[in-house]
C-alpha cells in the first residue's frame, strides 16, 4: 500500500508538475501581449504629438489671425464685423503686400534691401510729377517710374555684389538718398492722377480693388517659384551659404544681383499702384512703408514654411498685422499704435524667424 500510494502520489505529482510551467508561460505570454499593446497604444498616441507640434508651428500665425478677427468681432460687432471694414483692410494694404513680396527673393538670398521704400516713394512722386504737373500720358509715365526702380536695383547690385559692400549699408544709404530725391523732384502733394491708372488699380471686383488681386497673383507666382523651380531652391541655397553654393556650381553673384534688381523693380511697381489707389502723390509717403514691409516679411518667415521667407507666410503676416492695428485703432488707440505694433512685431518676428531657422538647420523641427 505504501509503495502503491507512493507510486500513485509520484504519478500524480509527475502528471501535475509539467502543467505548471505551461500555465506560467501562458500567463507570461498574455502579460507580454498586454504590455506590447499598451506600448503600441502609447506610441500611437505619442505619434500625434510631433504632428500637432508641426501644424502649430506652420499654421500658428494663421490661427492667431482668425482668433484676432473673432475677438475684435465680439468686441466691436457693429464696427469691425462689417463688409466695408474688411474691404478696406484687404484693399488698402495690397500695395504693402506687393512691396513685401518684392523683398522676398533678396531676403531669401541673404540680402537686405532697405531702399525699397525709397524706390516706392520716388516712383510715386514721378507718376504725380510727370502725369499731373507736366501732363505726360500715363503709359510713358509708368515706364519711367519703373525704369527708375530698375536703375536703383542695378546700382545696388553694383555696390553690393561687385564692389562687396554690405547690403544693409548700401541700401540704407540709398533709401535715405531716394527720400531726399523724392522731395527734390516735387515737395508738394499733387492730385488728379490719370483716371486710367486709378481704374487699373482701384476698380472693385467682388467688393475688392483690383490691386488686391495683383498682390494675390504675385503671391501665387512667388509661391510657385520658391516651391517648384530650381531658381527658388538656388535662392535659399545662396542665402544659407554662399561658399557652399558656389562650390556646387550655382552662379551666386548673378542670383544675388538679380534678386536686388527684382526688389527695386517691384518696389517701383508698388509706387505706381499706390498712385492709382490714392489718385495722388505725396513725397513723404514712401519711407512709411519700410517698417511694415520688413515686419511682414520676417513675421511671414515664421509660418507656413518656418525658417524660410515664403510668399503665403508674408500674405498672412501682412493682413494679420493690419487686422491687429485696425482693431486697436477702432478701440481708440490711434496715432502711436501703428509704429509700436509694427516695431514690436518686427523684433518678435526676427527672434522667431531665427529660432525657426536654427531648428530647420539642426533638423529638430
Amino acid at each position: 500500500m505504501k509503495d502503491g500510494s507512493g507510486s500513485f502520489a509520484e504519478e500524480q505529482q509527475g502528471t501535475l508538475l509539467p502543467e505548471r510551467p505551461e500555465t506560467s508561460d501562458s500567463a507570461g505570454t498574455q502579460m507580454s501581449t498586454q504590455t506590447d499593446r499598451q506600448e503600441a497604444a502609447m506610441r500611437g498616441a505619442g505619434s500625434w504629438i510631433p504632428v500637432l507640434a508641426n501644424m502649430a508651428n506652420r499654421f500658428g500665425l494663421l490661427a492667431s489671425w482668425l482668433i484676432l478677427i473673432v475677438i475684435y468681432s465680439i468686441m466691436l460687432p457693429h464696427v469691425f464685423l462689417t463688409a466695408s471694414n474688411f474691404q478696406t483692410i484687404f484693399s488698402s494694404q495690397a500695395v504693402l503686400l506687393v512691396l513685401t513680396l518684392g523683398l522676398l527673393p533678396a531676403l531669401a538670398a541673404g540680402e537686405y534691401d532697405l531702399s525699397a521704400a525709397g524706390v516706392l516713394g520716388v516712383s510715386l512722386v514721378l507718376v504725380g510729377w510727370l502725369n499731373v504737373v507736366h501732363g505726360w500720358p500715363i503709359v510713358p509715365t509708368v515706364l519711367v517710374a519703373i525704369a527708375a526702380g530698375l536703375v536703383v536695383g542695378l546700382l545696388n547690385a553694383l555696390f553690393i555684389v561687385l564692389v562687396g559692400i554690405d547690403s544693409i549699408v548700401v541700401t540704407l544709404g540709398m533709401g535715405t538718398l531716394l527720400a531726399g530725391v523724392a522731395i527734390g523732384i516735387n515737395n508738394l502733394s499733387v492730385g488728379g492722377i490719370s483716371p486710367q491708372l486709378v481704374n487699373f488699380a482701384s476698380t472693385q471686383v467682388f467688393g475688392l480693388q483690383l490691386v488686391f488681386y495683383y498682390g494675390l497673383i504675385l503671391t501665387i507666382l512667388l509661391w510657385y517659384l520658391f516651391a517648384y523651380t530650381p531658381l527658388g531652391r538656388y535662392l535659399y541655397f545662396v542665402g544659407a551659404g554662399r561658399s557652399v553654393a558656389r562650390l556646387t556650381g550655382i552662379r551666386v553673384n548673378l542670383i544675388r544681383a538679380g534678386s536686388l534688381v527684382v526688389a527695386s523693380v517691384v518696389a517701383a511697381v508698388s509706387g505706381v499702384l499706390l498712385a492709382g489707389v490714392l489718385g495722388s502723390a505725396d513725397p513723404t509717403t514712401g519711407p512709411t512703408f519700410l517698417l511694415p514691409a520688413f515686419a511682414s516679411a520676417f513675421l511671414g518667415s515664421t509660418t507656413i514654411t518656418p525658417g524660410r521667407f515664403n510668399a503665403w507666410g508674408s500674405f498672412i503676416a501682412v493682413y494679420f498685422l493690419v487686422t491687429g492695428i485696425t482693431g486697436l485703432e477702432l478701440l481708440g488707440f490711434s496715432g502711436w499704435i501703428e509704429q509700436v505694433f509694427y516695431g514690436g512685431s518686427l523684433v518678435v518676428a526676427v527672434l522667431f524667424s531665427r529660432l525657426a531657422g536654427m531648428k530647420r538647420t539642426t533638423g529638430t523641427a
